[in-house]
């Protein structure tokens, strides 16, 4: 064989050989699916986009035994589980019932990944297109415990400074005997200063068959009542509402005068009740439903419910905010 002829054999054998060599293996579909699937694993803070306003929201979406589940905190309430949830690619689809959303119709929320975000839309109550967008819930760990200020006390005994109504009009918000007194079915009462981590006294006195909370930060609801001991013991006085209850749980009283001593580091709250640990450094999920914002890493107000029946009074509300 001259040269001329062994290089063209040669050439053919090596680009045969290349040709004969198994490509990279790819993922089956399903794994495709799978390896998408999990960019949507975890605590997502929502925002829904009415035409008239913004409403804060909540997703926690797990992933056990190849199925998916996810709870779910809407425009109020507590977080809840969702009846379907489906995730297809880049494509996530889920349902509020229309029970929990005043709606004729399920809300059925559509959307996909853009980047780090959640993007959507849905249609609202009212029949119009809303917007929605998610991003990933920071988790607030803090490296070490912090050191304490000195308390700042946010009412001062004679009016409503320092303090505003979530919306204008009776009823209202007022003050007797050197007491805030709650309007029962009327506006929310919100703190100006603004924190992140801090400790919180506050007295109140909750009268027969009332309601209200505490909101940290504006977003996580310390419940009082003398008139939930049928619902879920988180619904119950001390407890986180829709996560967290008080344990164990303290006699209702009302018309009696309480102390609530709370501490709050990241996501980590203590409740103390009349002295009593009820809540022992746990972390709170996500936000309850009426938070003012989903905003959960930046400091935000006390604030405290007027929208629940029933009138309860507050005192001796001091905050040492941490430094």
């Amino acid at each position: 064989m001259n040269t001329s002829r062994r290089t063209v054999v040669a050439a053919f054998a090596a680009i045969t050989a290349a040709l004969c060599v198994p490509s990279p293996a790819q993922p089956a579909p399903s794994t495709q699916a799978s390896i998408s699937a999990t960019a949507f694993l975890g605590r997502w803070d929502l925002t829904l986009r009415a035409p008239d306003r913004e409403y804060p929201s909540w997703i926690e979406i797990q992933q056990k035994d190849g199925k998916t589940t996810a709870l779910f905190t809407g425009r109020w309430g507590n977080a809840r589980p969702l009846p379907k949830i489906e995730i297809n690619g880049n494509h996530i689809l889920f349902v509020s019932p229309k029970q929990e959303e005043g709606s004729k119709e399920d809300m059925v929320f559509e959307g996909e990944l853009v980047g780090q975000m959640m993007q959507g839309r849905t249609t609202g109550p009212d029949g119009a297109p809303w917007r929605w967008s998610g991003q990933k819930a920071p988790s607030l760990d803090r490296p070490a415990p912090p050191q304490w200020g000195e308390p700042i006390a946010l009412f001062n005994g004679k009016d409503l400074a320092g303090w505003r109504p979530s919306k204008p009009g009776p009823p209202e918000w007022t003050v007797k005997d050197g007491n805030l007194v709650s309007p029962g079915n009327g506006p929310e009462l919100i703190g100006d200063r603004k924190f992140q981590d801090f400790k919180l006294h506050v007295e109140f006195n909750c009268g027969k068959d009332a309601n209200s909370g505490i909101y940290l930060r504006g977003r996580y609801e310390v419940q009082i009542e003398t008139e939930s001991q049928g619902e879920p013991p988180s619904h119950h006085t001390g407890g986180v509402y829709g996560f967290l209850a008080p344990t164990p749980e303290q006699p209702r009283t009302p018309d009696v005068w309480q102390t609530f001593d709370i501490t709050f580091i990241g996501r980590k709250v203590t409740v103390l009740l009349n002295g009593k640990t009820v809540v022992d450094n746990q972390e709170i999920p996500g936000i309850t439903g009426g938070a003012l914002d989903s905003s959960e890493g930046r400091p935000g107000p006390i604030y405290l419910q007027g929208s629940e029946k029933g009138h309860v009074l507050f005192r001796s509300i001091t905050v040492a905010p941490a430094q």
